[in-house]
Formats: structure tokens, C-alpha cells, sequence
């Protein structure tokens, strides 16, 4: 018995330091958004049933899962931890949207977003202008990009809530 303990304590430590060290490494903020700022972002994004978001960063899944449950999007997360990993797949699977949602682990950098009708991320402003340029070389036309906190160097926002600090662009 105690070293079935010590077996699970071991494991909540390395899931304990792969959810905190993996997205600092990247430099991603620790802090997810609540359902209300997600709610009032994707609103904004004007989504259409059947369309699919990206979320870059999807951490424990808490935008796709409000995405496909309230706003009937597919959803994809693509997230570097693989503790945060796990933890949206079971987000999902726990809020009845596990068909509608797919995670996908690694660096958004080097994944393919040309099937994204909405992108969203919540990142910090560090990443502006590297991801400005990736979205405009593979988004399709029409696609929209809802960023939390930070803007789009180079791009034209078509909204910008000034309160919530939601940019919504349109390609």
C-alpha cells in the first residue's frame, strides 16, 4: 500500500510540474479566461454552427468546451502541456462535447490552422507579431481571429472591446 502511495504522490508531483513548468517554458500566461470574457469574445466573432475554432493555448479547455457546447463549433486545442492536455480531453468528455472537441499536443507554431474558421487566443503580447504573421500566411479568407489582452500588430482590428480587452479581427 505505501508504495502504491508513493507511486501516485510521485505522479501528482511530475503532473504538478509539467502543468506549471511546460507553458512557462513557452511563456504563456497562468491565468485562463473566465466563461463570461469567453462567452462575450466568441459572441463577437459572430460564429455559425458547423464552423471550427482554433484555440492556441487551449490549456484545460475551457474555451472549446464553451465553444461546442454553447455556440455548436468544432473545436481544436492545441496546447503544449501535457498535463493541460489531458486535462481538456476530460473537460470535454465531462461536459458531453468529447465528439465535437480534439486537442492536439504541441506548439501552435508548427500546426496547420488553414481549416480554422475562428482562431482565439489569449496569449501575451510577446507573441503579436509572430502570430500575425502565421495567421495571415494560412488563415482562409473570411476567417476570424479573436486575440484576449493583446493585438495583432499590423492587422486592422474590425472590433476592439475596450473593457474586456477582446480584439476581433476578420481576414
Amino acid at each position: 500500500m505505501e508504495l502504491f502511495l508513493g507511486v501516485l504522490a510521485g505522479l501528482a508531483v511530475v503532473a504538478a510540474l509539467l502543468w506549471a513548468l511546460v507553458p512557462a517554458w513557452y511563456g504563456l500566461p497562468p491565468v485562463a479566461a473566465s466563461r463570461e470574457r469567453i462567452r462575450r469574445a466568441l459572441e463577437l466573432a459572430n460564429p455559425q454552427p458547423g464552423e471550427t475554432l482554433y484555440d492556441l493555448g487551449s490549456g484545460h479547455g475551457r474555451v472549446l468546451v464553451v465553444a461546442a457546447k454553447e455556440f455548436g463549433l468544432n473545436a481544436v486545442g492545441i496546447e503544449a502541456g501535457p498535463a493541460q492536455c489531458v486535462v481538456g480531453w476530460v473537460n470535454a468528455r465531462w461536459n458531453g462535447v468529447g465528439s465535437k472537441v480534439r486537442i492536439e499536443a504541441g506548439n501552435f507554431f508548427k500546426s496547420n490552422l488553414r481549416e480554422a474558421d475562428i482562431v482565439f487566443a489569449y496569449l501575451t503580447s510577446d507573441y503579436g507579431v509572430r502570430l500575425g504573421k502565421k495567421l495571415g500566411e494560412e488563415l482562409k479568407p473570411g476567417a476570424r481571429v479573436v486575440t484576449i489582452s493583446f493585438d495583432l500588430p499590423g492587422w486592422k482590428a474590425d472590433f476592439f472591446d475596450r473593457e474586456a480587452l477582446i480584439y476581433v479581427y476578420k481576414n
